[in-house]
């Protein structure tokens, strides 16, 4: 019973565990690459990089293979990610629609606009999207929420995954240290400032959607056998939607409307919230209808 109670706080140990490796080695990084990139950032994207590696001695661990994660077999998977796209335009367009709508989003005057243009913008929103899918899903959805599984009910392990997921978003530090006064020890003042950013208030709406995000994925990985393919997709296709917003639109600050989005990427916020709500129990409301 006690190993249970404490089981959800093991991804927080592996958390911290990789935050501080990435202090640490992101000193020698620093060394290499000078002022190319602020010390936080460096931190950022080393403490990602340790946590998709850990996926592959967690799954050795856990005794998972590669169905067990939620791949499907190739031609299955390949197909599961059209239909996860298909399924994200069709879920996140209504919340684009009232953007619209309601004046929050206005059309950027100031852009020349061209097809080529358009295209361009496209096609590496899309490559961007599928690149961080591939990389949050398979984490979160893959082995996160199928470790919790294994010892929690699964209503508990969407939920702490969905937790950990919306969390993640938020641990960031605004500290910027200047490369010459950098040393072995200067990326853990900014862990701590990263960490602590979570008692926020200010991000409370942004986290809140983002919630919702990683349970109606949760909720779509449980729903159906090795699917991590559908949530790939949809989740990139709501990613490359958020990314092709901010190129086409600008925000309306004086809209009376504004509070519906936050400041995080100027989509997620309430509205997002609220539709993803009532999306996840239309669903459940059919399912026990239909069965």
């Amino acid at each position: 019973m006690k190993k249970t109670i404490f089981y959800p706080l093991v991804p927080l140990l592996i958390l911290l565990a990789a935050a501080s490796l990435a202090c640490l080695a992101s000193y020698f990084i620093m060394l290499g690459i000078g002022d190319l990139l602020p010390l936080r950032k460096v931190i950022s994207k080393t403490t990602q990089l340790f946590l998709v590696l850990s996926i592959f001695p967690a799954m050795a661990w856990l005794n998972i293979n590669k169905e067990a994660l939620g791949f499907a077999a190739r031609p299955v998977f390949f197909k599961q990610l059209l239909q996860g796209f298909g399924l994200g335009f069709l879920t996140l367009l209504p919340v684009f629609v009232v953007l619209y709508v309601l004046g929050i989003n206005v059309i950027d005057q100031n852009q020349h606009w061209t097809a080529e243009l358009i295209a361009k913008k496209t096609a590496l929103s899309l490559v961007l999207a599928l690149i961080i899918s591939l990389i949050e899903e398979p984490l979160f959805r893959g082995i996160l929420l199928v470790g919790l599984k294994k010892k929690l009910p699964a209503i508990a392990a969407i939920f702490i995954s969905a937790f950990y997921y919306a969390a993640l978003h938020f641990l960031n530090s605004k500290t910027d240290v200047p490369s010459q006064e950098i040393h072995l020890l200067s990326g853990f003042p900014l862990m701590l400032e990263a960490f602590a950013n979570l008692l926020n208030p200010e991000i409370l709406s942004a986290f809140f959607a983002l919630l919702m995000v990683g349970l109606f994925l949760g909720i779509l990985r449980t729903q159906i056998n090795a699917s991590l393919g559908l949530c790939i997709g949809c989740h990139t296709c709501w990613v490359w939607q958020i990314k092709m917003n901010k190129s086409l639109f600008n925000i309306d600050f004086n809209s009376d409307y504004l509070y519906l989005v936050s400041s995080y990427d100027g989509v997620i916020g309430p509205l997002v919230t609220g539709w993803l709500s009532f999306a996840i129990m239309g669903y459940f409301i059919y399912k026990k209808v239909k069965g």
